[in-house]
């Protein structure tokens, strides 16, 4: 239900390539880090998201969406589940198309809202792992 594979598709391939990914880092121990740079070599431009705003993989960080001051396709969630609603309804303000809930985040009010704003939305789910099966 959180991950059909028509939704999955449409999002790895009709939504745009700007990946906001929330919770990118340096810190190359971390999965977004590696999610990001597999995000990368499928040709999407990942913005990292994290307070730090670091540069990472080449590209500039911002500390928050809102700080992105050019438009974002997917947000890509890698906090824990009871800041995820949050970055969410973020997600939705910046007119985002699409949110993704990386694997073990799940909130599912936040699906239902973000769902209800109009926009696509996947949970518990990898795009690094779903993206290469597009064949």
């Amino acid at each position: 239900m959180y991950g059909d594979p028509a939704t999955i598709r449409k999002i790895l391939t009709q939504y745009g390539d700007t990946w906001a990914v929330v919770g990118l880092s340096g810190n190359r121990a971390r999965a977004a880090y590696g999610v990001a740079e597999v995000l990368q070599r499928y040709g999407k431009r990942i913005v990292p998201v994290h307070p730090k705003a670091e540069t990472v993989h080449g590209e500039q960080g911002y500390a928050s969406l809102a700080d992105i001051p050019f438009p974002v396709d997917v947000v890509d969630v890698f906090v824990n589940s009871h800041l995820a609603g949050g970055v969410a309804d973020e997600a939705t303000a910046i007119g985002a198309k699409a949110v993704w809930f990386q694997l073990g985040v799940i909130d599912e009010a936040a699906y239902d809202r973000t769902r209800a704003a109009g926009l696509d939305m996947v949970m518990d789910r990898c795009p690094a792992i779903e993206i290469p099966r597009l064949g």
